[in-house]
């Protein structure tokens, strides 16, 4: 079984209670089905569950290729020379980051945020569209963070080719395999 979730802002990726904040739980009906990699409960978008151990590797291990589509609200700006070096990777924990494939991108059509994001009344937002095929801990967040651009939003799109472009916030499909 495979289920395609898109996780609102502020679940956490898990089905165990949380104290603070939703879980997985409070969503999917299903048992004996596990997250094929996690997304940060500030983060939102695609969530890929299933029971099959080897497709939960293919897609969660770096070794594997499979890039994750993120579209990416930051503070500021970003000119081409910050582009790039997302581009060719940033320095995170003393690694770097491999290769990503970097745009920007006019505001998506997406749902609005609950709660939104922060506003500073001088300081415009900008899109960004990242894919990359790693998916170390916060990994998005930091390396526009590196080029001193932080993340204000971040939306899971993709993860190889699944996406959530008919699944709304809180709601997921099930794919039979």
């Amino acid at each position: 079984m495979l289920i395609l979730f898109n996780k609102p802002y502020g679940v956490i990726s898990q089905f165990s209670k949380h104290e603070k904040y939703s879980t997985l739980k409070d969503f999917i009906p299903h048992q004996n089905i596990y997250p094929a990699g996690r997304l940060d409960t500030d983060s939102e978008g695609l969530l890929i569950l299933t029971d099959n151990g080897a497709f939960q590797n293919k897609i969660s291990s770096p070794s594997n290729n499979v890039f994750k589509t993120y579209l990416v609200q930051v503070e500021n700006i970003p000119n081409n020379d910050d582009i790039d070096k997302l581009r060719k990777g940033v320095l995170i924990k003393g690694e770097y980051t491999k290769l990503a494939k970097v745009k920007k991108i006019d505001e998506p059509n997406v749902w609005q945020r609950n709660p939104p994001i922060r506003k500073r009344k001088l300081i415009p937002t900008s899109w960004l569209e990242i894919k990359i095929s790693e998916g170390k801990n916060r990994q998005v967040r930091r390396m526009t963070a590196t080029i001193s651009y932080p993340t204000l939003r971040l939306i899971r799109t993709e993860i190889g080719e699944f996406n959530i472009s008919d699944i709304k916030p809180g709601q997921f499909s099930i794919i039979e395999r």
